[in-house]
């Protein structure tokens, strides 16, 4: 379950992100993904995909987007998970792929304008044929793009490692409140470094209520389940 790396032992961790590429197991696939290391925050992505894949969420039949995407790895993981687990719990045979995949998880990855072209690539390489028109790569740089998605229209909003620059949080919150409808869930994985951190948790729970549901001590990263009001739907 969770991450298998290809490299083990001591120093991997600095290996895997210096690497101009990285290699990931989830969803029962190996995952193979370009990357710029100087622009990655890769560990609050892999406690993500490990909460997702642990049955955190049910992602099946939903729609979801995944903001400040990068390499892609949790809106990948995602768009496998669906498949995964309705292929296991059915238990039908291998032909039947293709139109269980129709199940799947409705996937927008975004990013903005100059990340989409990496971005794109490492969607395409790693989603098997019949699982591509379920993921669709998309430009939103936040606060500015919005009139490109219908208000409201996600089940799931993801972000991995997106708090990090205090200039960026109106606009990232204007986004998360066009996004959301009173259903939406958004599921935010990060490392608390610094004062402006708390800062965004306290702007994020203006409008939401904010809860933390994960922590994953070995990589300091936690994960943060935020709707509208007061509810706590478990989807």
């Amino acid at each position: 379950m969770a991450l298998v790396p290809y490299e083990e032992g001591a120093g991997w961790g600095a290996r895997q992100l210096h690497s101009p590429s990285a290699t990931y197991r989830f969803a029962s696939r190996t995952i193979r993904l370009k990357q710029d290391w100087r622009r990655l925050g890769v560990a609050a992505a892999v406690v993500l995909c490990a909460y997702l894949e642990m049955g955190g969420v049910d992602v099946r039949d939903r729609s979801v987007i995944e903001l400040g995407a990068g390499t892609g790895l949790l809106g990948i993981v995602a768009t496998l998970l669906g498949e995964l687990l309705m292929f296991n719990r059915t238990k039908k045979p291998a032909w039947l792929r293709p139109l269980y995949s129709k199940c799947c998880a409705r996937v927008t990855i975004t990013d903005r304008a100059a990340a989409l072209e990496f971005l794109e690539s490492n969607v395409q390489a790693n989603l098997p044929s019949e699982l591509r028109p379920r993921a669709v790569v998309k430009e939103l740089t936040w606060g500015k793009d919005l009139g490109n998605f219908p208000p409201g229209a996600f089940d799931f909003i993801l972000g991995a490692d997106i708090v990090y620059l205090e200039e960026t949080f109106a606009e990232l919150l204007q986004t998360l409140e066009h996004l959301c409808s009173e259903h939406t869930v958004i599921l935010l994985s990060c490392r608390i470094r610094y004062e402006r951190d708390h800062k965004f948790l306290k702007m994020l729970r203006g409008p939401f209520s904010v809860y933390e549901v994960h922590y994953d001590s070995s990589k300091d990263v936690h994960i943060y389940k935020a709707q509208r009001g007061s509810r706590k739907d478990d989807f």
